[in-house]
């Protein structure tokens, strides 16, 4: 027989065969051949139920790896789709939120020049009555006046020799002095009261109360308007000189529009040119102060011209520039964006050029476009139909 012993370095393989074994291998015994052999069959056959098992553990662990690989995947891919719906839906908000303060400020905006045309329209209409009373009668009392003058001066030549008071009356009141002065006082009073009345005009045009609804206007009565509203910012001021306003006006038809709007959009256009005009007035003015130490003695002549004209297509083109120091390449394409403003904060809303905008893209179907060179000036070009078909209201 052959004993086979374990150790614990190599399970099944025998280690050591006691003297019996070896010297019945040496005799050529059969029995004890075949009895190695077993063992040795039988080791191979443990060692490869071990690889097996082995192999089929190896075998499930790389199975749940995969599986693990699988749902790491499938879960980064969650948060990758999570992150990328929560950014979409932040600048969604952002969006949102960025439109929501845009529709409340031009509410608030349009509140408020709708309240300044109701105050315009009302003040206009107080003032143009008494106004017109004072005119009206301004006639009456020049005839009353020229009849007591004449009066007067028939007395003086029937009665050469007043008596003594009358005669001192007369020094004392400056007869011959009222009498050359009273015509002409009369005349000035009419010449103010005819200004009030083209300022009165001037405001119930620009506000257009009366006129909500679109219907075909003058124009150019409405750019009338608006510039006698700026006069007292196109004349010279003690920092700047005066701002002179070069009209070349073609010959337009009655263009349908909403007048009190499209006042608004030259309000806004005009008053822009005269901040910039100031601007550099005072620059300028500051500067050739300085080098020449004259007051008052400016070599920049501000203007504003606004040239109008008919164009093809059933269209007209309103052209307002200025010689001021100009728009920067890189913020024209911003100056129609809602809230920006190149002005100092509390002087500028940023909403007035964007309402423009909307007013003529949106609510006459035109166009508003900024042509402007740095340090030469800035020109806006306003084109809008003549007719507008079925009087829409875009939203």
């Amino acid at each position: 027989m052959v004993f086979i012993q374990e150790t614990g370095n190599e399970p099944g393989f025998p280690s050591a065969l006691d003297m019996a074994a070896c010297q019945q291998m040496q005799e050529g015994r059969d029995d004890c051949w075949q009895s190695l052999v077993q063992g040795l069959m039988q080791a191979l056959s443990t060692e490869q139920n071990r690889l097996q098992q082995a192999i089929a553990h190896s075998q499930h662990l790389e199975a749940q790896n995969k599986q693990l690989e699988e749902k790491l995947a499938e879960s980064e891919a969650r948060n990758h789709a999570l992150m990328e719906a929560s950014t979409a839906q932040a600048q969604q908000f952002s969006e949102t939120l960025r439109q929501l303060r845009q529709n409340q400020s031009k509410i608030v905006q349009s509140e408020k020049m709708a309240s300044l045309g109701q105050l315009v329209a009302g003040v206009a209409h107080e003032i143009n009555n008494p106004v017109n009373f004072i005119y009206g009668n301004l006639a009456h009392a020049t005839e009353y006046t020229q009849q007591l003058m004449h009066l007067l001066q028939l007395y003086q030549q029937s009665y050469p020799a007043p008596d003594p008071a009358i005669a001192a009356e007369a020094a004392t009141i400056e007869i011959d002095f009222l009498m050359e002065d009273l015509p002409k006082l009369l005349a000035s009073m009419r010449v103010g009261a005819e200004r009030i009345q083209k300022i009165v005009m001037s405001l119930r045009n620009f506000s257009r109360m009366d006129e909500a609804e679109m219907k075909a206007v003058d124009i150019h009565e409405g750019i009338e308007s608006t510039l006698m509203i700026l006069q007292n910012r196109l004349k010279a001021k003690p920092d700047h000189p005066e701002i002179q306003v070069i009209k070349e006006y073609g010959n337009l038809p009655p263009v349908e529009c909403y007048a009190g709007q499209l006042n608004q959009v030259l309000m806004n256009i005009l008053v822009n040119a005269i901040d910039a005009l100031e601007e550099k007035s005072s620059g300028e003015l500051g500067m050739e102060n300085t080098q020449a130490g004259v007051p008052n003695s400016p070599s920049y002549a501000p203007w504003i011209r606004i040239r109008t004209q008919c164009l093809e297509g059933d269209r007209i083109q309103i052209v307002i520039a200025d010689n001021g120091p100009g728009i920067p390449k890189t913020i024209q394409r911003q100056i129609f964006d809602p809230f920006f403003t190149t002005k100092p904060v509390g002087k500028g809303t940023g909403m007035g050029m964007s309402i423009s905008y909307q007013i003529i893209a949106e609510k006459h179907r035109g166009s508003l476009e900024c042509d402007s060179t740095p340090g030469q000036g800035t020109e806006f070009i306003i084109q809008i139909p003549v007719r507008q078909k079925g009087h829409f209201e875009a939203a």
